[in-house]
């Protein structure tokens, strides 16, 4: 990818420690690429960003540019690592990016929620038309204000997870018997011991999403009662690291029938069994107070709930042979969007539309077209 432009913002700091770098503590900055059009381009410019991945190298970044619309991977200051990532400062990164760009003349700035940048997106567009999360969800202030989060003029919803808390609910291993041993398991609901024939049947699926949310809530609690604990404690730390096993078990990753499109069997990540127990995979690695913003059910960044708050157009990019979001998920932005919403199908895209450049150029066509009607 040619002519990108390194674009380096300097940000407020926010958590204690987010960083072990001393000089990223003391000069916080997050950093961005840029593609920007040849020639006077259409004056529109589009941010790409998602919590914790790298997307400086977005797939999106040329194609939009070739079109006259200049975009930016931008990246949080907790690229590559979630452990201590609270969903509320990644918005005030993102508002960092969005007024640089505003500075630089664009006349139309819109996000583009790809995968976990969609609830990113969402709850950033939210917040900016309606300031609420003035507190962490563990009840700290976030110290944000209306100047940190200018809003857009538009959201394009790519391959759109609704959130990291509804993915984790639908992921997480409800086998498990022992949090503290990655291996205790419960062979009723061992998704990868291949009893249960396939397809499931009905009573499986919800027996498995029941005892789902059970681990869930059972998480949830615990780090409740630790956090009361720790901060009733004199001279105790205000937040500490845990480990959560397994959390790559959905019974739509083996039967294709549930939640039907045109996907293969297994995991976006490869093989499903071997990205559950992994030693680094989704919600690994956590604390008390990133556990409760992104994957509680109390995380303040739920994709359609925090959609449904805004009042912009929303480009809906549905892609038909994803393995991790399925009709279900489509459902819900598109009830959350409701007559602001266009949809338009990816058919055949797969998550990444990785070997797929015939639909990385549709998908760029598509969001010129809607961009000239917004």
């Amino acid at each position: 990818m040619s002519d990108l432009e390194l674009v380096v913002i300097d940000v407020q700091p926010g958590v204690t420690m987010e960083s072990q770098s001393g000089l990223q503590a003391l000069r916080p900055r997050i950093f961005g690429a840029l593609k920007r059009p040849k020639g006077q381009g259409t004056g529109v410019a589009a941010i790409v960003m998602h919590p914790t991945s790298n997307f400086m190298g977005h797939y999106l970044l040329e194609p939009l540019a070739e079109r006259g619309i200049a975009c930016m991977g931008l990246n949080s200051r907790y690229a590559g690592n979630d452990t201590m990532l609270l969903m509320e400062t990644v918005l005030q990164d993102l508002g960092a990016g969005v007024k640089w760009l505003r500075t630089q003349g664009y006349r139309k700035v819109v996000l583009i929620g790809n995968s976990g940048g969609a609830a990113l997106s969402s709850f950033y567009q939210s917040q900016a038309e309606l300031l609420t999360a003035t507190h962490f969800v563990d009840g700290l202030p976030t110290h944000l204000s209306a100047a940190d989060l200018p809003p857009v003029d538009g959201l394009m919803l790519s391959a759109a997870h609704p959130g990291r808390s509804r993915l984790l609910a639908e992921w997480l291993d409800p086998s498990v018997i022992d949090e503290a041993d990655p291996l205790a398991t419960d062979p009723a609901f061992d998704l990868y011991a291949m009893k249960e024939p396939v397809p499931f049947s009905a009573d499986f699926v919800a027996q498995f999403r029941a005892a789902q949310l059970a681990r869930r809530d059972r998480i949830e609690a615990w780090v409740w009662a630790r956090l009361r604990m720790l901060r009733a404690t004199p001279g105790a730390p205000s937040d500490q690291t845990f480990l959560v096993y397994r959390t790559h078990s959905d019974p739509r990753f083996l039967d294709t029938t549930l939640d039907a499109n045109d996907r293969p069997v297994g995991s976006i990540w490869g093989d499903a069994r071997t990205v559950n127990y992994a030693a680094n995979a989704m919600g690994r690695f956590n604390t008390l107070r990133s556990w409760l913003s992104q994957w509680s059910s109390g995380s303040q960044a739920d994709g359609p709930a925090c959609l449904a708050r805004t009042s912009v157009p929303v480009l809906l990019m549905t892609h038909t042979a994803d393995g991790s979001t399925f009709p279900s998920t489509a459902a819900l932005w598109r009830e959350a969007g409701g007559n602001r919403l266009t949809e338009v199908p990816v058919k055949g895209g797969n998550h990444y539309l990785a070997g797929q450049p015939d639909l990385i150029r549709q998908s760029a066509d598509a969001m010129e077209a809607w961009l000239q009607k917004v």
